[in-house]
Protein backbone atom coordinates (compact mmCIF):
# COMPACT_ATOMS: atom_id res chain seq x y z
CA UNK A 1 0.00 0.00 0.00
CA UNK A 2 1.78 3.05 -1.12
CA UNK A 3 1.91 6.27 0.92
CA UNK A 4 -1.41 8.10 -0.69
CA UNK A 5 -3.42 5.24 0.14
CA UNK A 6 -2.19 4.88 3.89
CA UNK A 7 -3.23 8.31 4.36
CA UNK A 8 -6.30 8.51 2.56
CA UNK A 9 -7.05 5.63 5.76
CA UNK A 10 -5.83 7.72 8.15
CA UNK A 11 -8.46 10.72 6.99
CA UNK A 12 -11.46 8.11 6.49
CA UNK A 13 -10.38 7.10 10.42
CA UNK A 14 -10.31 10.43 11.53
CA UNK A 15 -13.62 11.52 9.61
CA UNK A 16 -14.49 7.88 11.70
CA UNK A 17 -13.63 9.55 15.10
CA UNK A 18 -15.14 12.97 14.12
CA UNK A 19 -18.45 10.65 13.92
CA UNK A 20 -18.52 9.42 17.28
CA UNK A 21 -18.40 12.39 18.82
CA UNK A 22 -22.23 12.82 18.02
CA UNK A 23 -22.71 9.71 19.23
CA UNK A 24 -21.16 10.08 22.68
CA UNK A 25 -23.10 13.34 23.02
CA UNK A 26 -25.89 11.10 23.79
CA UNK A 27 -24.75 8.98 25.81
CA UNK A 28 -23.17 11.74 28.20
CA UNK A 29 -25.98 13.46 30.29
CA UNK A 30 -24.49 16.54 30.83
CA UNK A 31 -26.24 19.54 29.59
CA UNK A 32 -25.03 20.55 26.29
CA UNK A 33 -23.08 23.79 27.81
CA UNK A 34 -20.75 22.08 30.43
CA UNK A 35 -20.33 19.15 28.03
CA UNK A 36 -18.49 21.47 25.86
CA UNK A 37 -16.97 23.16 28.73
CA UNK A 38 -15.70 19.72 29.94
CA UNK A 39 -14.50 19.22 26.56
CA UNK A 40 -12.66 22.35 25.91
CA UNK A 41 -11.11 22.65 29.16
CA UNK A 42 -9.97 18.63 28.84
CA UNK A 43 -8.14 19.70 25.21
CA UNK A 44 -6.87 23.09 25.97
CA UNK A 45 -5.26 21.30 29.21
CA UNK A 46 -3.78 18.72 27.67
CA UNK A 47 -2.15 20.79 25.41
CA UNK A 48 -0.60 23.31 27.84
CA UNK A 49 1.11 20.52 29.19
CA UNK A 50 3.12 19.81 26.35
CA UNK A 51 5.85 22.54 26.99
CA UNK A 52 6.39 23.10 23.00
CA UNK A 53 2.95 24.58 22.77
CA UNK A 54 3.44 27.07 25.48
CA UNK A 55 6.65 27.91 23.90
CA UNK A 56 5.09 28.51 20.39
CA UNK A 57 2.43 30.76 22.19
CA UNK A 58 4.97 33.14 23.69
CA UNK A 59 6.51 33.02 20.00
CA UNK A 60 3.07 33.96 18.38
CA UNK A 61 1.90 38.18 18.01
CA UNK A 62 -0.78 39.50 20.25
CA UNK A 63 -2.79 40.64 17.17
CA UNK A 64 -2.63 37.30 16.22
CA UNK A 65 -3.36 35.78 19.58
CA UNK A 66 -6.60 37.68 19.43
CA UNK A 67 -7.52 36.23 16.45
CA UNK A 68 -7.47 32.79 17.27
CA UNK A 69 -9.31 33.78 20.31
CA UNK A 70 -12.06 35.20 18.25
CA UNK A 71 -12.11 31.73 16.52
CA UNK A 72 -11.98 29.92 19.60
CA UNK A 73 -15.45 31.88 20.59
CA UNK A 74 -16.88 30.56 17.36
CA UNK A 75 -15.92 27.10 17.85
CA UNK A 76 -17.11 27.16 21.05
CA UNK A 77 -20.55 28.33 19.99
CA UNK A 78 -20.65 25.48 17.20
CA UNK A 79 -19.99 22.75 19.33
CA UNK A 80 -22.85 24.20 22.24
CA UNK A 81 -25.03 24.37 19.45
CA UNK A 82 -24.21 21.02 18.17
CA UNK A 83 -24.90 19.04 21.29
CA UNK A 84 -27.75 21.14 22.12
CA UNK A 85 -29.19 20.18 18.77
CA UNK A 86 -28.42 16.34 19.75
CA UNK A 87 -30.50 16.90 23.40
CA UNK A 88 -33.47 18.19 21.63
CA UNK A 89 -33.50 16.35 18.64
CA UNK A 90 -30.60 12.97 18.11
CA UNK A 91 -27.41 12.49 16.32
CA UNK A 92 -28.39 11.89 13.12
CA UNK A 93 -30.18 15.09 12.79
CA UNK A 94 -27.39 17.19 14.17
CA UNK A 95 -24.89 15.63 12.16
CA UNK A 96 -27.31 16.42 8.81
CA UNK A 97 -27.29 20.19 10.04
CA UNK A 98 -23.41 20.45 9.40
CA UNK A 99 -23.94 19.87 5.98
CA UNK A 100 -25.83 23.41 5.75
CA UNK A 101 -22.38 24.93 6.31
CA UNK A 102 -21.07 25.14 2.52
CA UNK A 103 -24.51 27.73 2.02
CA UNK A 104 -23.44 29.57 4.83
CA UNK A 105 -19.54 29.56 3.14
CA UNK A 106 -20.75 30.57 0.02
CA UNK A 107 -21.96 33.62 1.45
CA UNK A 108 -19.20 34.50 3.92
CA UNK A 109 -16.20 33.85 2.38
CA UNK A 110 -16.41 36.23 -0.58
CA UNK A 111 -16.84 39.40 2.03
CA UNK A 112 -13.73 37.61 4.00
CA UNK A 113 -11.19 37.23 1.36
CA UNK A 114 -13.17 40.55 -0.35
CA UNK A 115 -13.71 38.82 -3.50
CA UNK A 116 -16.55 38.28 -5.86
CA UNK A 117 -19.44 35.67 -5.66
CA UNK A 118 -19.57 32.69 -7.06
CA UNK A 119 -22.63 32.38 -8.56
CA UNK A 120 -22.12 28.67 -9.28
CA UNK A 121 -21.36 28.03 -5.82
CA UNK A 122 -24.53 30.11 -4.54
CA UNK A 123 -27.13 27.85 -6.99
CA UNK A 124 -25.50 24.80 -5.69
CA UNK A 125 -26.09 26.13 -2.27
CA UNK A 126 -29.36 26.70 -2.71
CA UNK A 127 -30.15 23.30 -3.58
CA UNK A 128 -29.78 21.97 -0.66
CA UNK A 129 -33.19 24.05 0.10
CA UNK A 130 -35.27 20.81 -1.24
CA UNK A 131 -33.32 18.55 0.72
CA UNK A 132 -34.15 20.56 4.26
CA UNK A 133 -37.79 20.38 3.57
CA UNK A 134 -37.64 16.64 2.58
CA UNK A 135 -35.31 16.72 6.58
CA UNK A 136 -37.55 18.66 8.69
CA UNK A 137 -40.67 17.23 6.87
CA UNK A 138 -39.24 13.77 7.83
CA UNK A 139 -38.96 14.25 11.58
CA UNK A 140 -41.48 15.28 14.14
CA UNK A 141 -42.51 18.66 15.28
CA UNK A 142 -40.63 18.15 18.73
CA UNK A 143 -37.66 18.25 16.62
CA UNK A 144 -37.51 21.17 15.28
CA UNK A 145 -35.38 23.05 17.57
CA UNK A 146 -32.81 20.90 17.11
CA UNK A 147 -32.91 21.35 13.39
CA UNK A 148 -32.36 25.19 13.79
CA UNK A 149 -29.84 24.81 16.50
CA UNK A 150 -27.88 22.80 14.11
CA UNK A 151 -28.49 25.01 11.56
CA UNK A 152 -26.69 27.68 13.90
CA UNK A 153 -24.40 25.59 14.56
CA UNK A 154 -23.47 25.00 10.86
CA UNK A 155 -23.25 28.46 10.49
CA UNK A 156 -20.18 28.74 13.82
CA UNK A 157 -18.44 25.96 11.79
CA UNK A 158 -18.31 28.03 8.38
CA UNK A 159 -17.21 31.33 10.07
CA UNK A 160 -14.40 29.44 12.26
CA UNK A 161 -13.39 27.30 9.16
CA UNK A 162 -12.78 30.60 6.83
CA UNK A 163 -11.04 32.23 9.82
CA UNK A 164 -8.94 29.03 10.33
CA UNK A 165 -8.08 28.91 6.32
CA UNK A 166 -6.99 32.65 7.05
CA UNK A 167 -5.22 32.92 9.62
CA UNK A 168 -4.36 29.28 11.10
CA UNK A 169 -1.38 28.79 8.77
CA UNK A 170 0.73 31.73 10.65
CA UNK A 171 1.28 29.71 13.41
CA UNK A 172 2.28 26.36 14.78
CA UNK A 173 -1.14 24.22 14.92
CA UNK A 174 -1.32 22.79 18.07
CA UNK A 175 -0.49 26.18 19.67
CA UNK A 176 -3.21 27.59 17.31
CA UNK A 177 -5.27 25.07 18.84
CA UNK A 178 -4.74 25.76 22.65
CA UNK A 179 -5.32 29.08 22.07
CA UNK A 180 -8.64 28.18 20.65
CA UNK A 181 -9.55 25.84 23.09
CA UNK A 182 -9.02 28.23 26.07
CA UNK A 183 -10.56 30.72 24.76
CA UNK A 184 -14.00 28.82 24.09
CA UNK A 185 -13.44 27.47 27.59
CA UNK A 186 -13.58 31.04 28.71
CA UNK A 187 -16.39 32.28 26.59
CA UNK A 188 -18.39 29.22 28.26
CA UNK A 189 -17.31 29.78 31.86
CA UNK A 190 -18.89 33.10 31.00
CA UNK A 191 -22.33 31.73 29.75
CA UNK A 192 -22.59 29.58 32.41
CA UNK A 193 -22.19 32.00 35.03
CA UNK A 194 -24.72 34.11 33.46
CA UNK A 195 -27.39 31.37 33.20
CA UNK A 196 -26.24 29.95 37.00
CA UNK A 197 -29.28 30.65 39.19
CA UNK A 198 -27.96 28.06 42.07
CA UNK A 199 -24.73 27.55 43.94
CA UNK A 200 -23.76 24.74 41.93
CA UNK A 201 -22.15 26.61 38.97
CA UNK A 202 -19.87 24.36 37.38
CA UNK A 203 -21.58 20.73 37.33
CA UNK A 204 -18.94 18.11 38.10
CA UNK A 205 -19.52 14.90 36.03
CA UNK A 206 -20.01 11.13 36.97
CA UNK A 207 -17.74 8.82 36.43
CA UNK A 208 -18.95 7.69 33.30
CA UNK A 209 -19.69 11.13 32.04
CA UNK A 210 -15.73 11.58 32.69
CA UNK A 211 -14.51 8.45 31.36
CA UNK A 212 -16.70 9.40 27.93
CA UNK A 213 -15.40 13.27 28.36
CA UNK A 214 -12.21 12.11 28.29
CA UNK A 215 -12.32 9.67 25.23
CA UNK A 216 -13.91 12.84 23.38
CA UNK A 217 -10.69 14.85 24.06
CA UNK A 218 -8.40 12.16 23.20
CA UNK A 219 -9.77 10.02 20.74
CA UNK A 220 -12.59 11.92 18.87
CA UNK A 221 -10.36 15.31 18.91
CA UNK A 222 -6.49 15.42 19.99
CA UNK A 223 -5.96 12.40 18.01
CA UNK A 224 -7.68 12.87 14.51
CA UNK A 225 -6.10 16.60 14.72
CA UNK A 226 -2.67 15.01 14.53
CA UNK A 227 -3.72 12.42 12.06
CA UNK A 228 -5.11 14.75 9.87
CA UNK A 229 -2.26 17.01 10.07
CA UNK A 230 0.06 14.10 8.49
CA UNK A 231 -2.36 12.78 6.30
CA UNK A 232 -2.12 16.15 4.66
CA UNK A 233 1.19 15.70 3.60
CA UNK A 234 0.48 13.22 0.80
CA UNK A 235 -3.21 15.05 0.09
CA UNK A 236 -4.78 17.63 -1.72
CA UNK A 237 -6.73 20.11 0.30
CA UNK A 238 -9.28 18.75 -2.33
CA UNK A 239 -9.19 15.12 -1.25
CA UNK A 240 -9.47 15.95 2.22
CA UNK A 241 -12.34 17.64 1.96
CA UNK A 242 -14.08 15.14 0.12
CA UNK A 243 -13.33 12.95 2.75
CA UNK A 244 -14.71 15.46 5.12
CA UNK A 245 -17.58 15.93 3.75
CA UNK A 246 -18.45 12.16 4.77
CA UNK A 247 -19.07 13.11 8.18
CA UNK A 248 -22.55 13.03 8.30
CA UNK A 249 -23.03 9.84 6.59
CA UNK A 250 -20.84 8.14 9.47
CA UNK A 251 -22.31 8.95 11.96
CA UNK A 252 -25.98 8.32 10.25
CA UNK A 253 -25.04 5.01 9.97
CA UNK A 254 -23.28 5.20 14.01
CA UNK A 255 -26.21 6.27 15.32
CA UNK A 256 -28.02 3.44 13.03
CA UNK A 257 -26.08 0.99 14.73
CA UNK A 258 -25.65 2.23 18.27
CA UNK A 259 -28.94 3.92 18.85
CA UNK A 260 -31.49 2.28 16.66
CA UNK A 261 -32.28 6.46 15.49
CA UNK A 262 -33.89 4.83 12.46
CA UNK A 263 -37.07 4.17 14.56
CA UNK A 264 -37.65 8.07 14.80
CA UNK A 265 -36.93 9.22 11.50
CA UNK A 266 -38.77 8.87 8.40
CA UNK A 267 -37.93 7.95 4.77
CA UNK A 268 -38.35 11.14 3.74
CA UNK A 269 -35.68 12.75 6.09
CA UNK A 270 -33.08 9.78 4.50
CA UNK A 271 -33.98 10.82 0.96
CA UNK A 272 -33.50 14.77 2.33
CA UNK A 273 -29.99 13.33 4.00
CA UNK A 274 -29.35 11.80 0.47
CA UNK A 275 -30.13 14.60 -1.56
CA UNK A 276 -28.38 16.98 1.00
CA UNK A 277 -24.74 15.42 1.16
CA UNK A 278 -24.76 14.93 -2.95
CA UNK A 279 -24.70 18.69 -2.60
CA UNK A 280 -22.23 18.80 -0.45
CA UNK A 281 -20.07 16.33 -2.13
CA UNK A 282 -20.60 18.08 -5.30
CA UNK A 283 -18.92 21.56 -3.29
CA UNK A 284 -15.33 20.54 -3.44
CA UNK A 285 -15.38 18.64 -7.32
CA UNK A 286 -16.85 22.35 -8.50
CA UNK A 287 -14.01 24.07 -6.74
CA UNK A 288 -11.56 21.64 -8.29
CA UNK A 289 -12.96 21.91 -11.54
CA UNK A 290 -12.37 26.00 -11.15
CA UNK A 291 -8.69 25.15 -10.36
CA UNK A 292 -8.05 22.90 -13.19
CA UNK A 293 -9.62 25.65 -15.36
CA UNK A 294 -7.37 28.29 -14.31
CA UNK A 295 -4.37 26.38 -14.46
CA UNK A 296 -5.44 25.46 -18.09
CA UNK A 297 -5.77 29.02 -18.96
CA UNK A 298 -2.11 29.59 -17.87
Amino acid sequence: MNTESIARLKIHFCVLLWGFTGILGVYITLPALDLVWWRMLLVAGILFLIPTVWRSIRKIPLKLIGIYCVIGLFVGLHWYTFYDSIKHSNASIAATCMAFAPLFISLIEPIVFRRGFSYKELLLSLLVIPAIILVVGGVSIEMYKGIVLGAISAFFVAAFSIMNKKWSSLAPPLAVTAIEMLSGTLLLSAIILLKSDSNAIFIIPNLQDFILLVVLSLFCTLLPFALSLVALRQLSAYSVQLIINLEPVYTIILAIILLGEQKDLSLAFYIGVILLISTVMLHPKIQNFKLKQSYDSA
